[in-house]
C-alpha cells in the first residue's frame, strides 16, 4: 500500500524522472535515504515501472505520427500483435475493449511511409480494416 509520501515521489518523477533524492527529500522533510528506500520499494512493487523520456519526434525526423485503430479478427488477433510488437515503427500498442481491437501508435517521416506502413499491417492476415487518426498537435504528455 502507498501513502502520501510515495504518492508526492511518484508525481515528482512523473514530474522529471531526473529529479534527485535530496529535492524530494527537501519536499516531503524526510531524509535522501528514506527517499531511497521508498524509491526502491516502489520499484520492487511495481507502481514504478520504468524511466523515460517524452521525445519530441519532429526533431527526430518523425512528421507523421498516428493512432490507429485495427479490427481484426479474434482467431488472428495474438498473432497480428507479435507480428507488430517487431517493428520500429510501432511506438505504442494495445488490446482494447472500444471500438477496435487493436490500437497502435505509428512513427513516420511522411505520409508516403505512413501510407506504405499502413498498407502493409492492413495485408496482414486477419487484419480487416486499419483506421488512422494523424495527430496533428499535441496538448498534453
Amino acid at each position: 500500500m502507498i501513502d502520501e509520501k510515495d504518492k508526492v515521489i511518484v508525481d515528482m518523477l512523473r514530474e522529471n524522472a531526473r529529479v534527485s533524492y535530496s529535492e524530494i527529500a527537501r519536499k516531503l522533510g524526510i531524509s535522501e535515504v528514506a527517499v531511497m528506500k521508498r524509491v526502491k520499494k516502489l520499484e520492487a512493487s511495481g507502481v514504478i515501472k520504468k524511466y523515460t523520456v517524452i521525445v519530441d519526434y519532429k526533431k527526430l525526423g518523425y512528421n507523421m505520427v498516428s493512432i490507429t485503430g485495427l479490427d481484426v479478427l479474434p482467431e488472428h488477433l495474438f498473432t497480428v500483435i507479435e507480428e507488430l510488437k517487431q517493428k520500429d515503427y510501432v511506438e505504442f500498442l494495445a488490446i482494447t475493449s472500444g471500438d477496435h481491437a487493436i490500437i497502435v501508435k505509428i512513427l513516420a517521416r511522411d505520409n508516403e511511409e505512413l501510407t506504405r506502413i499502413h498498407r502493409e499491417i492492413e495485408s496482414l492476415p486477419g487484419v480487416h480494416h486499419v483506421r488512422p487518426a494523424i495527430i496533428l498537435n499535441v496538448i498534453k504528455e
